[in-house]
């Protein structure tokens, strides 16, 4: 949630940085309106509670000099009921300013590109060279159709369009890549942990799925339990409304789960393979940290993820998310691409977010700062989306023949260093 001590000191400040991520003017004047009005609520208040702070003297100085309280009394009485008319008051116009702010996006770093979308992202950088192939190279599914590794139509069969079933050296390969890259990270200090694959309402409010995002989330019937988009939410939310003392962070962590979404991108793309799935596994790394030690931390979850990619031996390059491409709960965010022979194109693989105070505000994780406390910073990303980094690999490394080569660091994972094409 925003800062809506920031936007009572500075409205105009807020207003800037909200209209650079595309919020509509008009929402924003609307938060304006709900603060001031919640401001003029606790004047009243305030007001009302110091004349009962004073008549509540007055009685003293009443039995002294041995006066007729009843007068006095029935002012009190009278001024209780409004005290408690004033709370009420307070109390809806604070519900009604959170619940507007709950449906505000995140405010953007200064330095984050201004832009409309994806194509007004900035490169960073690129790391390693594609391949130059000497044949066609096949996009992944008509590898993993040829070769009964994938099945897209079985995943139909089973649930409904993109889902789909892994088989034999497809599966084998997928839970290689799942190991490797929880162990990569360990060795980059994040602790491994395991989480529920059902959360509450308030672990998805925590994190900013709700209540922006209701209608792309699996919902349990008859249940406040929702499936996870990603394992952000459950790892974020461990230290929901919890004090965490200075001495314990930079607290980082790595979970392996699977992920749903309602939601699968724009209609019509991807809609073969495993590019945009319903279900989907993911390699995630959250951190929770000082504001003081947040761009450092951000860099090494940048690094971390990159690194997979370079010892996986896959091109990929690093972007830098203009304005209008930022997430929800993002305040700064660098995307990595992983190129796709068979797409002749990058595709996104990984995102590490930074969300500042944006995610501990609403989730209420703190800090011990001396004697005060403080909002810790929190970031999450991807290292990596599962499916995609198993495309990735069938892509990049196949031959004319249809048989994929393994990636060195991952033949003791699975224990084969060829995938053999399916003989026609």
């Amino acid at each position: 949630m925003i800062d809506l001590k920031l936007l009572q000191k500075n409205f105009d400040e807020v207003k800037r940085k909200l209209i650079r991520k595309g919020v509509d003017a008009s929402l924003i004047e609307q938060l304006k309106l709900k603060n001031e009005e919640l401001k003029v609520a606790k004047v009243d208040f305030e007001t009302l509670q110091a004349a009962q702070n004073a008549m509540s003297k007055e009685f003293g100085v009443y039995k002294r000099e041995g006066k007729d309280i009843s007068e006095l009394k029935a002012r009190v009485d009278e001024n209780k009921v409004k005290v408690a008319e004033a709370i009420e008051v307070q109390r809806v116009k604070q519900e009604e300013l959170e619940t507007l702010a709950m449906a505000i996006p995140n405010m953007p770093d200064d330095d984050v590109p201004d832009g409309a979308d994806e194509n007004d992202n900035v490169e960073l950088k690129k790391v390693l060279t594609p391949k130059e192939f000497s044949f066609a190279p096949k996009e992944h599914w008509e590898l993993a159709e040829q070769n009964g590794w994938i099945d897209f139509e079985r995943g139909v069969k089973l649930a409904t369009s993109r889902f789909s079933v892994s088989f034999g050296m497809g599966a084998r390969l997928e839970r290689a890549l799942i190991n490797f890259m929880l162990d990569f990270n360990r060795s980059r200090g994040f602790d491994e942990v395991s989480v529920p694959a059902l959360v509450n309402r308030a672990a998805l409010e925590g994190t900013g799925q709700l209540p922006k995002f209701e209608d792309d989330l699996y919902k349990i019937q008859d249940q406040e339990l929702f499936l996870i988009p990603t394992a952000e939410v459950p790892v974020t939310n461990l230290y929901q409304d919890e004090i965490l003392s200075a001495d314990e962070l930079p607290k980082k962590m790595t979970a392996y789960t699977s992920c749903f979404r309602k939601e699968a991108g724009a209609a019509g793309r991807d809609t073969r393979g495993m590019i945009r799935q319903h279900q989907f596994h993911k390699v995630e790394l959250v951190a929770i940290t000082t504001p003081q030690e947040s761009e450092k931390v951000f860099d090494e979850m940048v690094a971390c993820a990159s690194d997979i990619l370079t010892a996986l031996e896959l091109p990929h390059r690093l972007v830098n998310l203009c304005t209008g491409d930022l997430g929800f709960g993002a305040a700064h965010t660098t995307d990595i691409e992983v190129w796709l022979p068979g797409q002749n194109t990058y595709r996104e693989i990984s995102s590490i977010s930074n969300t500042r105070e944006f995610q501990a505000r609403r989730a209420k994780i703190r800090y011990k700062n001396g004697k005060k406390n403080e909002m810790v910073n929190t970031l999450n990303g991807s290292s990596l989306a599962v499916g995609r980094t198993l495309v990735a690999i069938m892509e990049n490394y196949q031959n004319e023949d249809g048989s994929i080569d393994i990636p060195e660091v991952l033949v003791p994972y699975c224990g084969f260093s060829k995938i053999e094409a399916k003989s026609k």
